[in-house]
């Protein structure tokens, strides 16, 4: 009988590593992450500076950057999947079924983490689908993919998507610094 080489249980693991998206009743984004995060979960949750209105007044508040939604980094089982789902303030875990749940990209995960490390302003802006897909070559967001929707002759607007969330980001770059990807 041919010999099989054993695979450690951390390789194994690790190689079906995926993200899932985790929805949430409306402001418990935070309470979601705060739970999951205490048992052991790997969650992304980003946020940004946005306008509030509270008591007549406008001041910013940090937001999350997809209402509604909470990253989760993990290899889906039976049992994992049902400890999130005991969750409080989950609305559900994107997917047909506990086997058959949505997977996020890893590069549009790492697309937004790369964003949120530049600390450029940024903005929410409607899903696209069409248009020039581009790399930014260096500097703070060196290797960051999206979508160039304007261009002036110096500054152009990077479009981040979570496809499967049909939300997206805008970010302003300096056009000199983008190539086609």
């Amino acid at each position: 009988m041919p010999e099989t080489a054993a695979v450690e249980p951390s390789q194994a693991t690790s190689a079906c590593l995926q993200w899932h998206v985790l929805w949430t009743r409306s402001n418990y984004e935070q309470l979601v992450c705060d739970q999951l995060a205490a048992k052991g979960f790997d969650l992304f949750l980003p946020k940004i500076e946005a306008w509030s209105r509270r008591g007549g007044f406008k001041h910013r508040a940090t937001v999350p950057m997809f209402s509604g939604y909470v990253f989760v980094h993990h290899a889906m089982d039976k049992a994992g999947y049902i400890e999130l789902c005991k969750t409080t303030g989950l609305v559900r875990v994107l997917g047909e079924r506990w086997d058959r749940l949505a997977v996020v990209p890893d590069s549009e995960i790492e697309a937004i983490q790369g964003v949120l490390r530049a600390g450029l302003p940024i903005l929410p802006y409607p899903y696209l689908r069409e248009g020039q897909r581009v790399r930014i070559t260096r500097g703070p967001m060196a290797d960051v993919e999206g979508i160039l929707v304007r261009s002036k002759p110096q500054k152009g607007l990077l479009i981040v998507s979570v496809d499967m969330l049909r939300r997206s980001i805008a970010v302003e770059v300096d056009c000199t610094l983008v190539a086609a990807a």
